[in-house]
């Protein structure tokens, strides 16, 4: 019997290092790990539920690899991409094939012409990049445009339907919160992400950048990410005319760069390093 019971107890430890049974509190963000060393400027993160496992990247400057870890942050992978180079990965998305994409988009000086968009399948034996989807933003025609008019730096996308949503961290010098969203249709003949919406997030420019984005499974409910909140989109379709928009304000500040579903109503996210402070993973719950 106390061998039975020991055992049973053990089994319950194993189940509990799962996300499903981690003790939090909803609303509440949480601690998982703090990444490798190799993860210094953690810029985006996706989650594929086959796998398991969750994968993230570093931006500008670092190598061209995508980290695959385990829902405790722990490497378990790393995916080296030499024959593309990183300018400035700034985040990952994933479709329901398995595939993820890398945004090679980050644009701080509003003045880069090569914006690209590259799609992988880290389940292939060999991983390569299986497709290139060079784009450029509608209404700019300005490169870089003037100060108060920068607002074409894109750090986070979502995979939508056929097509990717590009949401933008303003860089005007007279920031007002404004993030442009974009559309760009995964096979567009003109390689042109499309204007479809705006909206305000907040006007302190010191926490009210949007950093990352992630859509949950069922595609109806949408994360933007900045360095303190987070925002709820629903109901957004196709155009945002209708979005419903909830602000949260996670009560720690740091870079955190990307965010994903692990589930319907579980958050991960990630920030780079600062000073002493490593890269680290978190874990947030929503509010029912």
């Amino acid at each position: 019997m106390l061998r039975l019971f020991i055992s049973s107890i053990l089994l319950l430890s194993l189940l509990c290092t799962s996300i499903s049974c981690q003790s939090q509190e909803p609303g509440e963000l949480t601690k998982i790990n703090i990444l490798s060393k190799m993860i210094n400027e953690a810029s985006g993160l996706t989650f594929i539920p086959e796998a398991l496992s969750i994968y993230t990247i570093n931006d500008s400057g670092n190598s061209p690899s995508v980290y695959e870890l385990d829902l405790k942050g722990n490497i378990k992978r790393v995916i080296d991409l030499f024959e593309i180079k990183n300018i400035d990965w700034e985040d990952l998305t994933y479709d329901n094939q398995g595939n993820i994409f890398i945004g090679d988009f980050g644009n701080n000086n509003n003045d880069r012409k090569d914006l690209t968009i590259y799609q992988i399948n880290p389940n292939s034996e060999k991983v390569s990049i299986l497709k290139e989807i060079p784009f450029s933003l509608e209404d700019q025609k300005n490169f870089p445009p003037k100060k108060k008019k920068r607002n074409f730096d894109i750090e986070a996308f979502i995979r939508y339907k056929e097509g990717f949503f590009l949401f933008t961290k303003n860089r005007s010098s007279d920031f007002e919160g404004t993030t442009k969203i974009y559309y760009l249709e995964d096979n567009s003949p003109t390689h042109e992400a499309k204007l479809v919406h705006s909206f305000k997030t907040c006007k302190d420019d010191k926490d009210c950048f949007v950093t990352g984005a992630a859509i949950n499974k069922a595609k109806n409910k949408i994360v933007l990410l900045t360095y303190n909140k987070i925002f709820i989109l629903k109901n957004f379709e196709n155009d945002f005319s209708s979005v419903e928009i909830e602000k949260i304000k996670l009560d720690h500040y740091s870079q955190k760069e990307g965010v994903c579903f692990i589930n319907d109503s579980t958050l991960y996210i990630v920030d780079e390093e600062q000073g002493n402070d490593h890269s680290s993973l978190y874990q947030y719950n929503l509010k029912d």
